[in-house]
């Protein structure tokens, strides 16, 4: 095939386009092009613009494809500004390690910022791949509308804080196959070379019949309440403490581990018991989640996950994932396979690791520009997701679930209004603090 026949990154969003449902559905229909410099220019919209959002974009934007930041959209408008500022910074090494600057990138006039709830209804129609990093707590309804726009997507994990939201995201997943619209979701152990490797080799080990899963350090910031600020705003600003927009810290970075483990089972378990607590962070200003979770995930083969996760100061800090099988160990942070003898069977060289956060971009934008359908990461996504807040609710009740009725339970954490003078779903008490869910009293089953 010669070059003047090959096709195009446009020929590949017209052809995804028709495929969702003809041509009134068409990007290359849509006023939202006129914009566009070159034919193929990869047009971005970025929801999300936090300290997250600021660093996929800036990943998007240096890979090596014609990309072109055109649209962003946040609840707040100092967060937008406090994004946009730093991406038009003359050296990114304090953000990327990259010298340089991404600035001939950046095409975001006044007129293509949006804030508030529905900012990503008017940034998502202007783009063509859309980068999802609000608080997860937004995922599932973000997810739909690109989706529903044809737009292929990044978006980071966890992907929803409840069991409704992980539904939604799964009926958009299909969806999303069917368009063959490109989703890659943050959990960038897949695209690590180090787990790339131990994984094309897991079978050294045999058959894997238990797992641990670390996520202990000392915790994240805590923005403080502001005077004048509505009860909606302060959950926002605040969102790492509250479930509905967070999940608790097990869903919202314990994901990453419990994902490895799903991974290299290549499957999700099937029931879940544990225990936790707030035994140190009790304050006010830590809303409503634990600062401790263990849990004991049990795998249709009866295999067994000891998944712990823990913020408190001055203990052992450590994130990691163990691997046990019937003829070995896998030691991913060690990133080398064993026999039980202490034999070592590989060590993958850590000179030749990557940087995943980066690579996962490049592999996104490089296939779109290509015209290739090749990631649909947003069903594992949904499913690790859910194993993280199928063992929150195993530690907030004390019970011991079961997989399918608590994916099935109808679950729903979230307002029924977005808006900052709405009520959130939960409430401080007339002390100021808010209900802690108490195992053997709150139920789920």
């Amino acid at each position: 095939m010669n070059d003047s026949s090959k096709p195009t990154r446009r020929d590949f969003v017209r052809q995804s386009s028709l495929l969702a449902g003809g041509l009134v559905a068409s990007p290359l229909l849509s006023k939202a092009n006129f914009f566009s410099g070159a034919d193929d220019t990869i047009k971005i919209a970025l929801i999300g613009c936090g300290g997250r959002g600021t660093g996929a974009a800036m990943q998007a934007l240096l890979t090596k494809q014609n990309v072109k930041l055109v649209a962003m959209a946040d609840a707040f408008r100092d967060r937008l500004d406090d994004c946009y500022k730093a991406l038009n910074s003359d050296d990114l090494s304090d953000w990327s390690g990259v010298k340089g600057n991404v600035k001939n990138k950046i095409d975001v006039p006044e007129e293509r910022k949006f804030t508030g709830f529905d900012g990503y209804l008017k940034a998502i129609p202007l783009a063509d791949v859309v980068i999802l990093t609000t608080p997860p707590g937004f995922r599932p309804i973000h997810f739909e509308e690109a989706v529903k726009q044809n737009k292929h997507i990044f978006m980071e994990k966890p992907v929803a804080t409840d069991p409704a939201g992980i539904k939604r995201v799964l009926v958009a997943a299909e969806e999303a196959k069917k368009k063959k619209l490109n989703v890659v979701v943050g959990l960038q152990r897949h695209y690590q070379n180090s787990y790339k490797e131990l994984y094309k080799r897991k079978d050294l080990i045999g058959d894997i019949t238990s797992a641990q899963a670390w996520w202990n350090n000392d915790g994240v910031w805590v923005n403080p309440r502001k005077e004048g600020q509505t009860e909606m705003e302060y959950q926002m600003r605040n969102w790492y403490y509250f479930v509905w927009l967070c999940g608790d810290h097990i869903v919202e970075q314990h994901i990453h581990n419990i994902d490895v483990v799903n991974w290299f089972k290549n499957g999700y378990p099937v029931k879940a018991q544990g225990m936790g607590g707030r035994e140190v962070r009790k304050g006010k200003e830590y809303g409503e989640i634990f600062d401790h979770h263990y849990v004991e995930f049990q795998y249709a083969d009866g295999s067994i996950l000891n998944s712990q996760c823990r913020h408190i100061k001055n203990t052992m800090s450590k994130v990691d994932e163990l691997l046990i099988g019937t003829k070995g160990k896998i030691f991913c942070g060690n990133a080398n396979i064993v026999d039980h003898r202490g034999n070592v069977l590989y060590q993958f060289d850590k000179k030749t690791e990557n940087n995943p956060y980066q690579t996962e971009h490049d592999e996104l934008f490089a296939a779109i520009a290509k015209g290739e359908y090749k990631f649909s990461d947003a069903e594992n996504g949904a499913k690790s997701t859910m194993t993280a807040i199928f063992g929150r609710m195993a530690t907030y009740s004390g019970q011991v679930l079961d997989w399918d009725k608590v994916l099935n339970s109808g679950l729903d954490l979230h307002p029924k209004t977005y808006d900052f003078a709405a009520a959130p779903p939960v409430l401080p008490g007339p002390d100021g603090f808010y209900k802690i869910a108490t195992p053997g009293i709150t139920k789920y089953a």
